[in-house]
């Protein structure tokens, strides 16, 4: 019935009927198929697939100057909603037309004839489906009825609570609250489901924002249970497994971690290649398809690494547990064997199903050390000591290879936030990234590299690593911005990665290194997880995945459940294929969505931090350069990653002008210029904690 009357109202005679008209021309006589009808038309207007004007007559959306999109609503009130048909562009809400709609809501919009510069303008009429079901937020009162201040700052309603809705909530908690009502005379009423704690109580402040992002800091106890079942390896568990554990085998990681899902072998050959061995948890041996582990970790889709703790995707007795390749204990692992020659390239290959014995729990600290010559580290790996050299040797070399193919480079910097015994910010640190961080890159690279590229030409359903090419929107401003800075670049309307190799390299040791860096990062495109392989555009990779992490990423554990199922099993697998071949889609879809929510939750929870340490230095000078510029401001990136904004208001030398096309603030009258990449000196005006933002004022521009 759905499809009968939407393809009847895309016919041109027939686009716009009235609901008595439509039952007459679908030939309805029943009155059972009356009611069918009248009820998929309802919902096919509840859902803004049909609009019903004042005549009672119903038309396609696109036939009309309506749209439906989810709102992306601003501090200040006003929005932005982007359409569901991605072919639209977006429409501008203003502040007076959003009526009760709040952030990220699914909307019905009318365009109205106005514009908004170069965007159209529209009202919204109706909240098609709700995005926010709780609030977080801080507890006070007032005239006897709880009023919450939401943590998230675009909702500008009042939040209210009636006294029978506390919960035993108390004045300055932070709480989580369920909407009950949406539009109560312009408020929003709630019931208080979960006191976290005191507003200044150590950690609520990151604890509130792993619920905010809705990623549950605990385990079902049904999920723990099961994951408490594997505590040893059996000789059933060894079956049809290839038996490593007499080799010097070897995990290298960070100092503070605790999860080590990848171990690594090098060994020179008698013919001058390489043997690199890649060995990875086989976790896809505990986690099974459809098992109440699997969709946990589904669900979650993958780790959240935040300052001071970690939100695993998979229970401790698994990711810390049986599944953790630590040192000098039986583990179940999957192997991506390859020869490779002097110049980079992989010779041949071989993946399949192992058990190891981990020989060494390295820290890139110590292999660090080890290629500095310090000598009480070199003594105490002495037997290990001839292999990392030849780590180092095909780590270079692999690298040699991506560069030749065009991989780009990007020098990014990352934080080491540093807390005390209460959770707040004690020291802001750069993680330092020497040899031994990059040989484990380039082994972990080229293992996802082979293992992407067998499946593919098995034409079997997978799930890859995708990057694709940057817009024409964003390449443009690149080539712009580049050339401004004094580093043109040879394109038109595509760049090559080796255009944006040289212009990388170009920078290198200059001025303009880091703001370079940082504008060729942002014209890039997301890289996604997809059922098609697409390539991977950064790397110049036609064939990625991910395989080497599976005891934090989801996509990762399918990898291996799918290498299982087409290398490893015996008997036939047709039903699996079209099992996988339904499903990838929406398997790369969720763990896309759930990585996104993890780099936000991330990212917030650590401006968060960083505003708390910078909150110690009001009226403190420092040394920065310009990340970015923008009509109101220009934000500046310290030394340790901190950032601030210097608001258009603080700069009072001159009368400043955006250029929107090259990101340069121009002085009116004196033609002074901020751009990307330019030295300045700031002090710290005022952070704001919670919202993680912190006000800068230049003092000396360099």
């Amino acid at each position: 019935m759905r499809e009968k009357i939407i393809e009847l109202l895309k016919q041109e005679d027939t686009k716009k009927v009235s609901i008595e008209d439509l039952i007459s021309i679908l030939n309805l006589s029943t009155s059972e198929e009356m009611k069918e009808a009248m009820k998929v038309v309802n919902e096919l207007v509840n859902t803004a697939i049909l609009i019903e004007n004042k005549h009672h007559e119903v038309t396609l959306i696109e036939n009309t100057d309506y749209i439906k999109g989810q709102l992306d609503l601003k501090e200040k009130g006003f929005g932005f909603v982007i359409p569901v048909d991605k072919d639209n562009d977006d429409v501008f809400i203003p502040k007076t037309q959003t009526k009760d709609a709040m952030n990220k809501d699914v909307v019905l919009v009318y365009l109205t004839k106005k514009r908004s510069g170069f965007r159209r303008e529209g009202e919204i009429r109706k909240v098609l489906e709700r995005k926010y079901t709780y609030i977080l937020g801080t507890l006070n009162f007032k005239s006897g009825l709880g009023i919450i201040t939401s943590d998230d700052k675009t909702i500008n309603q009042s939040i209210i609570v009636k006294q029978e809705n506390l919960n035993n909530a108390k004045k300055f908690d932070k709480v989580q609250a369920k909407i009950i009502n949406y539009s109560n005379k312009g408020r929003i009423e709630c019931i208080i489901t979960n006191v976290l704690g005191n507003k200044d109580d150590d950690f609520v402040d990151v604890l509130s924002k792993i619920i905010k992002y809705n990623v549950d800091p605990f385990f079902p106890e049904d999920v723990v249970a099961e994951a408490n079942k594997f505590t040893t390896i059996t000789k059933d568990d060894l079956k049809g497994r290839r038996d490593l554990r007499g080799e010097k085998i070897i995990t290298i990681d960070g100092d503070d971690s605790k999860d080590f899902d990848d171990a690594v072998i090098v060994k020179k050959l008698d013919n001058g290649n390489y043997h690199l061995g890649v060995h990875i948890a086989d976790v896809s041996h505990y986690v099974t398809k459809d098992s109440i582990l699997d969709k946990e970790a589904y669900d979650r889709g993958t780790s959240v690494y935040l300052p001071g703790r970690v939100v695993p995707m998979l229970p401790f007795a698994l990711s810390n547990g049986i599944c953790s390749l630590v040192p000098h204990e039986d583990r179940l692992t999957i192997s991506c064997d390859m020869e490779i020659d002097s110049s980079g390239k992989v010779i041949k290959y071989e993946i399949y199903p192992s058990v190891i014995k981990s020989f060494e729990r390295m820290t890139y600290t110590n292999v660090n050390k080890v290629f500095m010559g310090d000598e009480e580290v070199n003594e105490k790996y002495s037997k290990l000591i001839d292999m990392f050299h030849e780590m180092r040797t095909l780590a270079k070399a692999l690298k040699k290879q991506r560069d030749t193919k065009g991989s780009i480079n990007f020098e990014t910097e990352e934080a080491y936030i540093i807390l005390d015994e209460h959770g707040k910010t004690e020291d802001i640190k750069l993680r330092e990234r020497g040899i031994s961080e990059n040989i484990i890159e380039e082994f972990m690279l080229k293992a996802n590299q082979v293992v992407a590229e067998h499946v593919h030409w098995l034409n079997l359903p997978f799930i890859y690593r995708v990057h694709e090419k940057p817009t024409a929107e964003k390449l443009g401003r690149l080539l712009k911005m580049s050339a401004a800075l004094g580093y043109p670049v040879k394109a038109k309307t595509e760049i090559s990665n080796f255009e944006l190799q040289k212009l990388l390299s170009s920078v290198e040791g200059t001025p303009a290194e880091k703001g370079v860096n940082l504008l060729t990062l942002r014209s890039m495109q997301k890289a996604i997880y997809s059922e098609l392989n697409l390539g991977h555009y950064g790397l110049a990779f036609k064939y990625y995945t991910h395989f080497t992490s599976p005891i934090r990423r989801y996509p990762d554990l399918i990898v291996h459940r799918l290498l299982r199922e087409y290398l490893f099993k015996k008997e036939n697998t047709l039903d699996q294929v079209a099992y996988y071949a339904d499903r990838m889609p929406e398997i790369a879809k969720q763990t896309s969505e759930m990585e996104r929510n993890a780099v936000m939750l991330e990212r917030e929870v650590s401006d968060m931090k960083k505003a708390e340490y910078l909150s110690k230095y009001i009226n403190k000078e420092f040394d920065g350069i310009i990340s970015s510029v923008t009509s109101f401001g220009l934000y500046v990136s310290l030394p340790n990653t901190c950032e601030g904004l210097v608001h258009i208001t603080e700069i009072k030398d001159d009368y400043y002008i955006y250029d929107e096309n090259l990101m340069t603030l121009v002085g009116e009258r004196k033609k002074k210029v901020y751009r990307v990449g330019d030295n300045v000196r700031i002090k710290v005006l005022k952070a704001n904690v919670s919202a993680g933002e912190v006000d800068f004022r230049i003092v000396k521009a360099r």
